[in-house]
């Protein structure tokens, strides 16, 4: 065991020490030994690929000879009397070399000298080799269209087994550059589909095959690719502002062939926040609301089977409930033979009926509120009063819908524990009702009498 791990440490000792010795090189002014073997290619001794040239010569006997330089001229390079010293194989006992650093279709000279500790052969003779054209992409590649924001890609597989992984390229019209977006690995592979595209527009794509030791194809035919447009924006949108309680919105039906529902947006004001009412195949929703003379803004869009949804902001669409009935005008209060009576007017044509609210004090702690409604002329009279209490009169417009006005101003009757016959006279005095419109303020009618 001890001679083992002796024999393995001198053994990794001798490959360090070999490995850090210096490369030998020509000298600037060698000297040429005549009698020195000049290397000599066998009959096969040149194989070339696209990126890397073999080199195969014959066995040298000759003890004195330590290595080989290896010279080499590329074809593309212009040579001034340089110095073309390229490698050196240090082992006399080497036939072959691999070059790595070659580009496909390109030519390349190869020439050899062998060297000895003092001197060096003559120059062997000029071997010229040309590296393989790049390899061709996939012979076949096709495109579907119409998708929505993404693009199919599909190809034959490459028939050289050499093959690993393709890259996939692409631009749009206005690039001038292909850009990778993705590599797709093994040979067999034979489809990409690019997600998260525009709508309705043009991208490019091709493919280059890349081997197992790195050499990438020439690009493949290119193919285009449209995909699918938004559906087509609606236009013709209309909302009522004259229903009660509703506001109907109704639009012009879209021809699209997959068609799969609409969707209504809503929002306070035109340019506000708008979000989603609801989603309906029919061209037209209604949107019930308990406010009167509410206002809302209406947006409409489509959207198709794929889940594309047109475009809505550049049409939106004003709807309002039906507004409240014009408040009554007071015109009179009386308070006459025990009884009240108001009198009121109302130009409003939408008025059908009025709602007279009468509040008063039953007691101390105890507040009474009585509604009549279903009055039909501009006249109440309320005979149940009872003495030294305080009554307050509203008087609502009342339309076909049962939509009641803002209430008029308020009118405030006090009656007496008893009159003479001097003040029942002065009570029977018209009471001049001031018009307001403002029901915050609560005017108040005050019966002549209570000013003296």
């Amino acid at each position: 065991m001890k001679l083992w791990i002796l024999t393995t440490f001198c053994t990794a000792s001798l490959l360090i020490l070999s490995g850090c010795g210096a490369k030998a090189t020509p000298k600037k002014e060698a000297v040429i030994d005549e009698t020195l073997p000049i290397v000599t290619l066998t009959k096969n001794g040149t194989i070339a690929d696209m990126n890397a040239i073999a080199l195969e010569w014959t066995p040298i006997d000759d003890q004195r000879v330590k290595g080989v330089y290896i010279y080499k001229i590329a074809s593309d390079v212009k040579s001034d009397n340089k110095d073309e010293y390229y490698d050196t194989v240090s082992n006399r006992f080497s036939t072959h070399y691999l070059d790595t650093n070659i580009k496909p279709d390109s030519q390349y000279s190869y020439y050899f000298k062998t060297y000895s500790n003092s001197a060096e052969s003559r120059k062997s003779e000029t071997t010229l080799i040309a590296s393989l054209a790049l390899m061709n992409s996939v012979t076949w590649i096709h495109s579907i269209q119409n998708m929505p924001r993404s693009a199919k890609i599909i190809w034959r597989p490459h028939t050289n087994e050499k093959v690993k992984e393709y890259i996939i390229q692409r631009r749009t019209l206005e690039d001038e550059k292909w850009r990778d977006i993705v590599t797709v690995k093994g040979r067999l592979n034979a489809e990409f589909i690019d997600k998260k595209l525009k709508d309705k527009f043009t991208y490019k794509y091709r493919i280059r095959a890349v081997t197992y030791d790195d050499i990438v194809s020439k690009p493949s035919e290119e193919v285009n690719v449209t995909t699918k447009a938004l559906p087509n924006e609606l236009t013709q949108i209309t909302a009522t502002t004259d229903l009660a309680k509703k506001i109907e919105i109704k639009w012009e039906a879209t021809t699209i062939k997959d068609f799969l529902f609409y969707r209504i947006y809503r929002a306070s004001s035109v340019n506000g926040n708008y979000k989603k009412l609801l989603d309906t195949k029919d061209n037209f929703c209604v949107n019930s609301i308990k406010e009167d003379g509410k206002l809302y803004f209406y947006r409409v869009s489509v959207f198709d089977m794929d889940g594309l949804e047109s475009v809505s902001k550049n049409y939106s669409v004003l709807g309002r409930t039906l507004i409240k009935p014009a408040q009554p005008s007071l015109v009179e209060a009386k308070l006459i033979d025990g009884k009240v009576k108001i009198s009121w007017t109302n130009s409003d044509e939408r008025v059908k009926s009025y709602s007279v609210q009468k509040r008063y004090k039953k007691s101390l702690f105890e507040s009474s509120i009585e509604d009549f409604e279903d009055i039909k002329g501009i006249e109440f009279v309320d005979s149940e009063i009872e003495p030294d209490k305080t009554y307050y009169y509203k008087v609502f417009s009342v339309d076909a819908n049962g939509i009641k006005s803002t209430p008029s101003i308020e009118v405030e009757l006090k009656v007496e524990k008893s009159i003479t016959n001097s003040e029942q006279l002065q009570l029977e005095q018209t009471i001049e009702v001031k018009k307001s419109y403002d029901d915050s303020a609560k005017d108040v009618i005050t019966p002549i009498q209570d000013f003296n």
